[in-house]
């Protein structure tokens, strides 16, 4: 007799740069959500499916929960609360190598308003000890009563099953909500256009604030079968749009090259990659721009 198969929505929460984006990745076995070592590289609410023979799960990715400083922060704090609605497991992903914080506990408090099986992933175990590890669920388990916890290296991917099949347990017999074969409900824009500003994060390093947005203007299909991708890079002030071309626009140079091999990955054609620099002023507290670029 076959299995009942199993289905429900998750949501990942956690403070910025915990690793939630890596570990979604690692558990769908593909690369979709921005990875950076800065906080708050994801802004919108990005779902990924996992589906085998028995289940689906639908994590949803959050914004890291933060105190918000700009209209674009309170953007990403809301999409994270909201994600706490209508779902049937949450996991809440801290970094085990930093000590429990008011973003933590701020996180719990909001926790606490669920009614669904939150499951505590203590995540960078592969920097710790174990005498570390240990410290880490006593300073947890007291906070809060978890459906269980399971320490975890979202980037050596250790302890990966054991989250998939604890929320399998969980999860009610339901429907297989998409296909075998799709893995986001992202719009190829919308990944192009984040795989562009991770490069720009990555090779600008500390020079570069979260002061940028990439909006995907044109992609159309060449008569030779190549992809035609043209983008423009927004910040804030004229100092970062020098930083992001580089001496004679060397450093744009790199940050196409290196996102064009992604985007290829993504598409399974050769691309041309076309990228422009402008300026918005102050764009992350301008409501209309920041609906223009997505944020809605």
């Amino acid at each position: 007799m076959n299995k009942p198969f199993k289905s429900g929505f998750v949501a990942v929460v956690g403070r910025p740069n915990v690793g939630k984006s890596t570990l979604i990745n690692a558990l769908i076995d593909d690369k979709i959500v921005i990875v950076s070592d800065k906080a708050q590289t994801t802004r919108n609410r990005i779902i990924c499916v996992y589906t085998d023979d028995e289940k689906q799960i639908v994590f949803m990715d959050t914004p890291g929960i933060h105190k918000p400083k700009h209209k674009l922060g309170e953007f990403m704090v809301n999409a994270a609360v909201e994600s706490l609605k209508e779902i049937e497991a949450v996991l809440f992903v801290v970094a085990g190598n930093e000590k429990r914080g008011p973003g933590d506990n701020f996180i719990i408090e909001q926790l606490k308003k669920v009614t669904v099986p939150v499951f505590l992933l203590i995540n960078k175990i592969d920097t710790l000890t174990k005498e570390d590890i240990v410290k880490n669920i006593i300073t947890y388990q007291s906070a809060y009563p978890f459906a269980d916890i399971i320490p975890i290296s979202a980037k050596e991917k250790s302890n990966l099953p054991v989250i998939l099949e604890e929320l399998a347990k969980n999860l009610p017999e339901g429907p297989q909500y998409f296909p075998d074969d799709m893995i986001t409900d992202q719009p190829e824009r919308l990944i192009i256009s984040d795989i562009i500003r991770e490069k720009i994060l990555l090779i600008t390093r500390d020079e570069i604030p979260h002061a940028i947005a990439v909006d995907i203007d044109e992609i159309k299909t060449r008569s030779d079968g190549t992809m035609y991708v043209r983008a423009t890079i927004y910040c804030e002030r004229d100092s970062q749009k020098g930083i992001i071309i580089g001496k004679h626009g060397t450093l744009l140079k790199e940050i196409g090259a290196s996102a064009r091999k992604d985007i290829e990955r993504l598409l399974a054609t050769k691309v041309f990659l076309d990228l422009w620099v402008k300026v918005k002023k102050d764009w992350r507290n301008k409501s209309a721009i920041l609906s223009e670029l997505g944020y809605k």
